[in-house]
């Protein structure tokens, strides 16, 4: 299985995802400073993954840093949390995760420098097991909604490379596979980094399942063709009402899918719904560096004092959205009913939010 990020001998090692699918390497994390670049600049990459990504960064910020001022590791785990925090202003799983590593830290404070630091690296490690776990069991609940030979449409990268492994989007097709359903992707390429031409690509070939990339801008006609029969895409936040932040494009998928009568799904785990924001207009949408859009590959494709703008997610109102798949079954519209049925079901047995 692909390990986009792992824990190895006291440092955080990482697929480089900027240099795929033309080199295959990886970056070794030795600080918790080099885990925030590492975020920031997109070497790693999508909602789930940037989350564990962030925990093993706390666990390693304080490995190298807790034991500097015994007495004041409280101080110590802020300030790691803070860098961190402030890498990536859209995907909730970052700051989920972040606030479970605090959860975490605050059951064992008392417990001597030693103690805290293994408890921390542990919980980094449980994120990571849960995420996959996680995975399996969304592409479990969502490969029986692709049809046998079934050609899916998704956009950017929600595989194994965006999560702690097997993926949410991709971990349903994956799935499909699995069962013998013979499904076929149509990858967006996803401008203006490219993470469908690159990474979802290189991941199906290397699995073996058909893939055809297609331009962002080609998917309305193959829609209209019949070429396509359903959208599975992954989220980087749902809000409450079941609003989705995800890749920019991911918006104007869901309205072309929904003039040609095409089912439109999202995949994520439960730890990428933010109940605590109402909808979509309260997520936050990071706008990345404009020469991103002027260039590709470090080549000026505009004309040179061109003006760019780059919002990197846009929001799927949830009226466009037939239903999003979680590990622990599929929510129907209304969605916002079926978000606050799965939130009050998981409080009364006793799991925290």
């Amino acid at each position: 299985m692909i390990r986009p990020v792992y824990w190895y001998d006291d440092t955080v090692v990482m697929i480089d995802q900027k240099a795929l699918p033309a080199r295959e390497s990886l970056v070794v994390c030795h600080d918790y400073t080099d885990v925030a670049a590492a975020i920031r600049d997109m070497t790693v990459r999508g909602a789930p993954a940037i989350g564990i990504a962030a925990a093993m960064g706390v666990a390693l910020g304080f490995l190298k840093h807790g034991g500097e001022s015994p007495g004041n590791e409280e101080i110590t785990l802020e300030r790691i949390r803070k860098e961190l925090a402030a890498t990536r202003p859209t995907a909730v799983n970052l700051f989920w995760a972040l606030e479970r590593m605090n959860n975490c830290f605050k059951e064992c404070r008392n417990d001597g420098f030693e103690a805290i630091a293994k408890n921390l690296i542990n919980e980094a490690q449980r994120i990571l097991d849960e995420d996959i776990d996680a995975n399996r069991r969304m592409g479990r609940v969502g490969c029986n909604l692709v049809p046998p030979g079934g050609a899916v449409l998704t956009h950017c990268n929600a595989g194994a490379l965006a999560t702690g492994g097997y993926g949410t989007a991709l971990g349903v097709i994956r799935a499909a596979h699995e069962a013998g359903r013979h499904p076929r992707v149509f990858a967006d390429e996803t401008r203006p980094l490219l993470q469908g031409a690159r990474l979802t690509a290189w991941e199906m070939v290397r699995e073996g399942i058909p893939v055809t990339v297609i331009t962002d801008s080609m998917a309305g006609y193959f829609m209209a063709r019949g070429d396509i029969d359903l959208v599975i895409v992954g989220a980087d936040r749902i809000a409450a009402n079941g609003d989705t932040a995800n890749k920019i494009g991911t918006y104007t998928l869901a309205l072309l899918a929904r003039a040609h009568g095409i089912p439109f799904y999202v995949a994520a785990p439960r730890s990428t719904i933010d109940v605590d924001t109402a909808s979509g207009v309260n997520i936050p949408i990071e706008e990345r560096d404009p020469d991103e859009v002027l260039r590709v590959a470090g080549i000026e494709t505009a004309a040179r004092g061109a003006a760019a703008r780059n919002p990197s997610f846009d929001v799927t109102p949830a009226e466009l959205i037939s239903a999003i798949i979680t590990e622990n079954g599929l929510i129907e519209p209304p969605l916002d009913r079926g978000i606050g049925g799965l939130f009050a079901a998981h409080t009364k047995s006793g799991e925290t939010e």
